[in-house]
């Protein structure tokens, strides 16, 4: 792990700041804690693309803008033992989210599994924190969403898919859950917003033009790619030598189960945008799951095949020049140990962003170590 040069801000702060601006703007007290906890575990586990990083613009402008309620108001239109569709009504995802895999875990307590779908919401931050609840209680979680459009399909140039991740959380006999949770590109938006911020370019291959070439340039790629001149190219990149065609197969997949299954919108229609180019929600769909294992062979059966599967897969051979070979989560793992006594680092354009936010919501009581 690289040795950290930003500052590190403490994580007790960080969240009770996160959660006065969420409140200052409108999210009930509960909810804004919620929704700071999802953004902090992006930051716990590394994945700077969706925590701090994106509070303010995801998050804290879509409400100001008008186009994300903060009071999520929720529906059950339809429900069985084992399934159930929600309405967001356009409201914070991560509220909806929790709500979606509290029912998923009730349900497969009782009858072994349970899934639920959602439309007309918001983003709900790292899919692997929904996952991860159904591992936390010895359950499979899968989860997935779809996404204002950024992927071309295989052959294709013209941005139709979201990043739209499928994510699977599985409890082991480890400290830690295998967690799988990645986008079916090769990269995010959020992860090219990371780039732009500090200065970085986006490796080529990631991001094909409407002349099918590629660009690296993060700026221009975010200005491009909402703008429907540029795409992001699916897992397996640009065609079928190296598979692409798997990346969009599930990219589709994602996008069919968070729009069929609840009747939502899809592709093109999640802009964000209307026909005027004004904005408007977003109006996102999700699905999640959580399969009990005790309902198979019990769960300590299950935790303790899945843990000598890991432990197998990374005391394998060794390619030359590597040190270690990794499992899903467990990176994010050590990341979470590295930081846990030390805070969130946070780059020079996040300060400025906080530091902004405290002065608008005069919320003095809060100083940043970062401060001079």
């Amino acid at each position: 792990m690289q040795k950290e040069t930003r500052p590190f801000v403490p994580w007790q702060l960080i969240d009770d700041f996160m959660t006065a601006v969420f409140m200052k703007v409108g999210v009930p007290q509960e909810d804004a804690r919620l929704c700071a906890d999802v953004l902090l575990e992006s930051d716990r586990r590394g994945i700077e693309s969706h925590g701090c990083n994106r509070f303010k613009p995801i998050y804290i402008d879509r409400i100001k803008a008008g186009i994300l309620n903060p009071v999520t108001k929720i529906d059950i239109l339809k429900e069985t033992p084992t399934t159930a569709v929600l309405d967001a009504n356009d409201g914070m995802g991560m509220v909806a989210s929790k709500k979606a895999m509290d029912m998923c875990i009730e349900k497969a307590h009782t009858y072994g599994m349970g899934m639920v779908a959602v439309r007309n919401s918001s983003h709900y931050g790292i899919a692997g924190y929904w996952a991860g609840l159904a591992a936390k209680e010895n359950m499979i979680g899968i989860t997935g969403t779809n996404a204002r459009p950024s992927i071309a399909p295989t052959f294709g140039v013209e941005n139709m898919l979201g990043t739209n991740p499928l994510t699977f959380g599985m409890p082991t006999d480890e400290p830690f859950p295998f967690l799988l949770d990645c986008a079916t590109s090769i990269t995010q938006n959020g992860k090219i917003e990371y780039y732009a911020r500090i200065g970085k370019d986006t490796p080529a291959g990631m991001v094909i033009r409407r002349d099918g070439s590629t660009m690296t340039d993060s700026v221009q790629i975010l200005k491009d790619i909402r703008s429907n001149k540029a795409a992001l190219t699916p897992l397996g990149g640009i065609g079928e030598v190296l598979g692409g065609y798997k990346g969009y197969g599930y990219a589709t997949v994602v996008e069919i189960l968070s729009a069929a299954l609840q009747s939502g919108i899809f592709l093109k229609a999640l802009t964000g945008k209307d026909e005027d180019g004004r904005l408007h929600p977003y109006h996102l769909g999700h699905f999640f799951m959580a399969i009990d294992t005790e309902a198979f062979m019990g769960a300590e059966a299950f935790k303790k095949t899945t843990g000598e599967i890991l432990r197998a897969l990374r005391n394998s051979q060794k390619a030359p020049g590597q040190e270690r070979i990794y499992t899903a989560g467990e990176k994010e793992y050590d990341v979470w140990m590295y930081r846990r006594d030390k805070g969130v680092p946070m780059t020079e354009a996040v300060q400025k962003e906080f530091v902004g936010m405290r002065d608008e919501f005069g919320l003095e009581q809060f100083r940043f170590p970062f401060e001079k």
